[in-house]
């Protein structure tokens, strides 16, 4: 497996997992916006563990799934402040 990624292959990696997550909150039995938090927070914590075992650099110079938990991360931020306004 190469090491490095070009972006565009990255940045569509994350827009299809992005769709299959929303695919899969649209179904949830606890509400879109609660089931898209829970897959989000999961996908921020296997992509970290996923850079971890693949062992890339935390602020390398090419994107690497350290960038795509931190776009979850925020994501996951975004649709639980929505949420739960009053918070």
């Amino acid at each position: 497996m190469p090491r490095m990624l070009s972006p565009a292959r990255v940045i569509a990696r994350f827009a299809v997992r992005l769709a299959l997550l929303m695919g899969f909150a649209a179904f949830g039995s606890v509400g879109f916006g609660r089931s898209l938090a829970v897959l989000l927070w999961m996908s921020n914590i296997l992509c970290a563990l996923a850079s971890l075992v693949r062992r890339e650099p935390l602020f390398g110079a090419a994107l690497n799934h350290w960038d795509e938990a931190v776009a979850f991360g925020a994501l996951f931020a975004l649709v639980h402040v929505v949420n739960n306004p009053a918070l």
